[in-house]
């Protein structure tokens, strides 16, 4: 069983950067690239409670798809969100790092030394 999750992007930075020091740390780790097998409105329910944030907080406010989707304004329920999150992963803010009850994002990498 894997110990810790990364919703991964190889083309960000930050994710590269936080999977590097997990990977020193020798870690079990299971790599989602979340772009291309996006986690599920209830998956992001889950991660929303382990991250102990709104999903609103880990949506990334300056991709394209925020402002088309109208998100700036956005009144309707966390879970219609998360579900708006599934079907754009864009949205999703990476890298985040799950390991069991908690979750952080990979923002400054180093967040994932919390984890450990």
């Amino acid at each position: 069983m894997d110990n810790y999750i990364i919703y991964h992007n190889p083309r960000c930075s930050k994710s590269r950067q936080t999977l590097a020091i997990m990977n020193e740390k020798n870690l079990d780790i299971k790599i989602v690239e979340y772009l291309s097998n996006p986690p599920s409105g209830n998956e992001l329910e889950i991660i929303s409670k382990k991250l102990a944030i709104k999903p609103m907080e880990f949506i990334r406010k300056k991709e394209s798809e925020f402002t088309e989707l109208g998100l700036k304004s956005y009144n309707g329920t966390d879970s219609e969100l998360c579900n708006i999150m599934s079907k754009n992963p864009k949205l999703i803010e990476r890298p985040i790092v799950i390991k069991g009850d908690r979750a952080i994002i990979g923002r400054p990498p180093e967040n994932v030394l919390e984890l450990l």
